[in-house]
């Protein structure tokens, strides 16, 4: 039976996840303190700002020594990956000292923005979103999917990449699952105007979409190298690897990989934990929005 393997937040967006044990469901559908934190370049709305390169958020699709930073934290509690403090470390640049703080948050927030851009060279802002935090995909809000044996098979296509964990950690899934075949992951979507339901334990998610990659799996997740020709080989062997499950009209190139989810608002507040079976339930009727309006009338699987 396929199960929950990992369950990762990442408080600070752009930097180090942290694994835990149970996770909340928050409002808008995140685990709860997913991402509830990000930088962007000083004076930027995070409303208007985009999560593409160039778009004001201080991530690693436009700003490679953030790869540099390490963060570890404390948590606002066992199901609550809010961070009440974060510690980052920096290598020394010709701007910065290597250095490692502490900072309390949200009180010491402007200062860890000055101490990062120090190291950047640029002033940013910390931002926060206590609610739905600042997801890359702003209609399907929920936790990000992917199976082990994917891990293992992508960082099986790189000499560069050591193991699962590592394309682990440069791919960014909330929720590992195990006991499961490679691109499992890919029976979790649908047609355009669908959703599957997926059964996590008690609660329920709904895959919407493949997630569609950028430049940060090419890099590597301590320095920022980037792996040359990296999504040329993985188009290549996604595409000599594909699953006939994978067939959908979501799947419009090859360079796209874990599922991306949405929560419907009865479910938040349910807690996900390592070890919860998972299972695709059926197929539903979704809007532009992703949300579901209604159930369809075929099983999930394809």
């Amino acid at each position: 039976m396929t199960r929950v393997a990992e369950l990762l937040a990442y408080p600070l967006k752009s930097c180090d996840g942290v694994a835990v044990d149970r996770a909340a469901i928050g409002p808008e559908g995140a685990l709860r303190g997913d991402r509830s934190y990000a930088l962007v370049e000083a004076g930027v709305d995070p409303e208007a700002a985009s999560v593409g390169g160039g778009g004001g958020y201080v991530n690693g699709k436009s700003e490679p020594a953030v790869h540099g930073l390490r963060a570890e934290y404390e948590l606002a509690g066992p199901t609550d990956a809010t961070p009440t403090a974060v510690t980052l470390s920096r290598p020394e640049t010709d701007r910065a000292p290597a250095d490692e703080r502490t900072f309390a948050l949200p009180a010491e927030g402007d200062a860890l923005a000055d101490w990062v851009g120090e190291y950047l060279g640029y002033a940013v802002d910390l931002v926060r979103d206590s609610a739905g935090g600042f997801p890359d995909d702003l209609a399907a809000h929920g936790p990000t999917v992917v199976s082990r044996a994917t891990l293992e098979t992508v960082a099986s296509w790189f000499d560069a990449v050591a193991d699962a964990t590592e394309m682990r950690r440069r791919l960014r899934p909330n929720v590992v699952v195990d006991d499961c075949p490679a691109f499992f992951e890919d029976r979790l979507f649908a047609d355009h105007g669908e959703g599957v339901r997926v059964a996590v334990g008690d609660t329920e998610l709904i895959g919407v979409n493949p997630c569609q990659r950028c430049v940060v799996p090419s890099r590597d997740p301590d320095t920022g190298a980037e792996i040359a020709d990296f999504r040329e080989t993985f188009v290549r062997r996604r595409r000599e690897t594909l699953p006939e499950w994978t067939a959908s009209d979501r799947f419009d190139h090859d360079f796209r990989l874990m599922v991306n989810t949405v929560v419907e608002e009865r479910s938040w507040g349910d807690v996900v934990a390592v070890g919860d079976a998972v299972a695709a339930e059926g197929v539903v009727a979704v809007d532009e929005n992703e949300t579901p309006v209604a159930e369809a009338d075929r099983p999930a699987d394809r």
